[in-house]
């Protein structure tokens, strides 16, 4: 709790004292009143200050106004025979518990977003001089290596290139179970490094580091309003003139043309004033926003503005991009298929012939193949364009790549049943077999599937440029019943603009994490990146960005947008509902101060609370 709410909360209970004391302890009449002006103030004299404030700088119409005319009118009324000096105060009191609960609600979100503000890195370890220096991480250029100590925050995205750690990787996936590093991972500033000393080779500039990158969506989500939060700015800015003036009118019109006492008709037009407070509105319909921002943003799931969760939620077709969304993006050995030949010996000529590749295909292999150095004499490694790779090793010449690199050397290839991307390999032009690489599905893709068809997704479509065998075997395991293969970045979008004509398809989401799912992401609904392992290109024009790359954040973020959105009609109902009915029988003298203090306190609260639901995890 702040100073400031420790204040607040210590007036509260210093007020409600006294206003105890009061009904319980017979006192002098003027004594009464004396302590009655001091709770009042004491509470009140805040609100008294910003109405002034308000009056000053012409902008008058506000909560602050209201309370301050409807609660000196009660006390005005006290000279007039009306005993109101309970009621103004109560009514001081009662909307200052409200405002705290406000502070308080809003803090607990605050916490949610500083929290994660935490992730920001204050310096980067460079060595020189055989010493460790602090810098700024501004300073450290690309290629530069840092060096991370144990309980240090990973400053600047990198390659690890000596040493081996634990990280705390919550702050940015949500994830609690700690990830294990070793030479050459990636790793993502704004991780904790727990144990090991890390040297990392920096692979992006401070400020294209995951970490201020993330910190600048969240800095900025708050300024991108939803409708909900427009509808409620502009309905204050029109409903509060109104109901002034027709407290004027209550006041004034029956005692003149109908001979009523003026004192009853100011003391309902004043319940009038306390009633139409929109506080509950133009308070807990921003905050709701703000709380699923916050617990969003805690659970991994980063959305860049509240106008996007209310498509969000609205959300009927999901089109996904295959590889890097669904499955892994990082291509394995599946199977090795000999031909007269240990499968072992192919493996270990195919690694050392893609030794110096930088293709995924390539990387596969001799990441399966850990017995790198085993004394073999490589030579004349030469790479032939879209076909595949030679060398000689031994004396002897082994080419590895794909049907038409043995058809170019005249080896009698074999094809093969099994699904995936067939790595052919020869031996002095003497076809010895093949190796089947294929890209692994992560482990939630196919709970993620049935998740989004069970909170309401009526349409999922999958989009892949790989071959429509592969697409079709993925999306049977998937159960996706459509799906487009063998596709180009540019027909992506022409596929995307094709569903989002079609009247059925409602809302349409796009998740990608390739720098060819960029222009998808953007001309979709809604735009959902992968931001662990995804591209800079789609994490800049996705609207949500998952950060531990899980599937099954897809339907949590869409689940979080339902939620903000019903409890955000919970509040404008409720709110509007109590209001109406509360105004028609303060104007007809059936409710008096009590009645007009739950009507705007009362209901404040609870919209307030109703709006702390949106910080729970779904």
């Amino acid at each position: 709790m702040s100073s400031k709410q420790r204040k607040n909360l210590s007036r509260i209970i210093i007020s409600a004292v006294l206003m105890i004391a009061i009904f319980f302890i017979p006192l002098e009449k003027n004594v009464e009143i004396f302590l009655y002006l001091a709770a009042y103030f004491i509470v009140g004299y805040d609100i008294l200050i910003k109405a002034a404030k308000g009056i000053k700088n012409l902008r008058p119409l506000d909560e602050n106004f209201l309370m301050t005319v409807a609660t000196l009118g009660a006390i005005f009324l006290n000279f007039f025979g009306e005993e109101n000096f309970s009621e103004a105060v109560a009514v001081m009191l009662f909307y200052q518990i409200g405002e705290f609960f406000q502070s308080y609600a809003i803090g607990k979100s605050r916490k949610n977003i500083s929290d994660l503000m935490d992730i920001r890195p204050d310096f980067a370890n460079i060595e020189s001089a055989g010493k460790i220096e602090r810098v700024d991480p501004d300073e450290v250029e690309i290629g530069t290596k840092i060096i991370v100590q144990p309980g240090e925050k990973i400053p600047i995205d990198g390659v690890v290139v000596e040493g081996n750690s634990t990280l705390n990787t919550a702050a940015l996936t949500g994830e609690s179970l700690p990830r294990n590093v070793k030479v050459g991972d990636e790793i993502l500033s704004g991780c904790i490094n727990l144990n090991g000393v890390l040297k990392i080779r920096t692979t992006k500039n401070f400020d294209e580091s995951t970490a201020s990158k993330i910190l600048d969506l969240v800095e900025n989500a708050s300024s991108l309003k939803s409708r909900s939060e427009n509808f409620i700015t502009k309905f204050a800015k029109i409903y509060t003139p109104i109901v002034v003036f027709c407290a004027i009118f209550l006041a004034i019109i029956p005692p003149i043309f109908f001979a009523e006492s003026f004192s009853v008709w100011i003391y309902r037009a004043l319940i009038f004033l306390v009633i139409s407070c929109p506080c509950a509105l133009v308070i807990s319909i921003p905050l709701t926003f703000f709380a699923a921002l916050g617990g969003a943003s805690r659970a991994g799931i980063l959305i860049k503005g509240s106008n996007f969760l209310e498509n969000l939620s609205k959300i009927k077709t999901v089109v996904m991009d295959k590889t890097g969304t669904l499955t892994k993006g990082i291509f394995e050995v599946d199977d090795i298929h000999a031909k007269n030949f240990d499968a072992e010996n192919l493996i270990h000529l195919a690694a050392h012939v893609e030794r110096f590749s930088t293709h995924p295909i390539g990387i596969s292999i001799k990441n399966f193949y850990k017995n790198e150095n085993d004394g073999c004499k490589i030579e004349n490694v030469e790479e032939f364009f879209g076909l595949g790779v030679s060398a000689k090793i031994n004396g002897e010449t082994v080419h590895v790549g794909n049907e038409k690199f043995m058809e170019k050397i005249g080896a009698q290839w074999k094809s093969c049943e099994k699904l995936g991307t067939i790595i052919h390999v020869a031996i002095n032009k003497k076809y010895v077999g093949h190796i089947v690489i294929s890209d692994k599905l992560k482990p939630h893709s196919k709970q993620s599937v049935e998740k989004l068809f069970a909170i309401g997704v009526e349409r999922i479509v999958m989009l892949t440029g790989d071959a429509k065998k592969i697409a079709e075997k993925i999306s049977a395991e998937l159960g996706i019943k459509e799906f487009y293969s063998e596709l180009l970045p540019e027909k992506k979008v022409e596929h995307l603009e094709k569903i989002l004509s079609e009247k059925n398809s409602g809302k349409v989401a796009f998740v990608g994490d390739g720098i060819n799912d960029a222009p998808v992401l953007a001309r979709a609904d809604i735009g959902i990146a992968m931001g662990a392992m995804g591209s800079d290109a789609a994490i800049e024009a996705a609207d949500v960005i998952l950060m531990d790359d899980d599937p099954l954040k897809i339907s949590q973020a869409i689940q979080i947008a339902k939620k903000t959105l019903s409890i955000v009609k919970e509040n404008i109902y409720f709110s509007i509902g109590v209001k109406i009915l509360c105004l028609i029988l303060g104007a007809v003298g059936i409710a008096n101060m009590w009645a007009a203090i739950f009507a705007d306190v009362g209901v404040m609260v609870l919209a307030v609370l109703n709006a702390m639901r949106a910080l729970i995890k779904v």
